[in-house]
């Protein structure tokens, strides 16, 4: 279940600090609605990872897309070669 809680609770922000774990994050809200969310560090990363890797990916597909797609067999030899 989330936890949702208002922006002014910052003034204690020790115990709104507790309640931020891993796989569970705080919304903040502002007038009553949704402004801002803590997260765990480890969540984060894992965002930033997920948000580079579907960068990579997309970046691939392009490539594909306008340069032409390789065989499997030509991927496998140039990834063997680069050991």
């Amino acid at each position: 279940m989330p936890i949702i809680k208002p922006v002014s609770e910052l003034r204690n922000y020790p115990d709104i600090l507790k309640d931020v774990k891993a796989g569970v994050p705080v919304y903040l809200t502002k007038n009553g609605t949704g402004r801002y969310v803590l997260i765990d560090i480890a969540d984060y990363a894992n965002m930033e990872a997920a948000e580079r890797l579907n960068h990579e990916l997309m970046r691939g597909r392009l490539a594909g897309e306008t340069q032409g797609w390789i065989t499997k067999d030509a991927m496998r030899q140039h990834f063997a070669s680069a050991k």
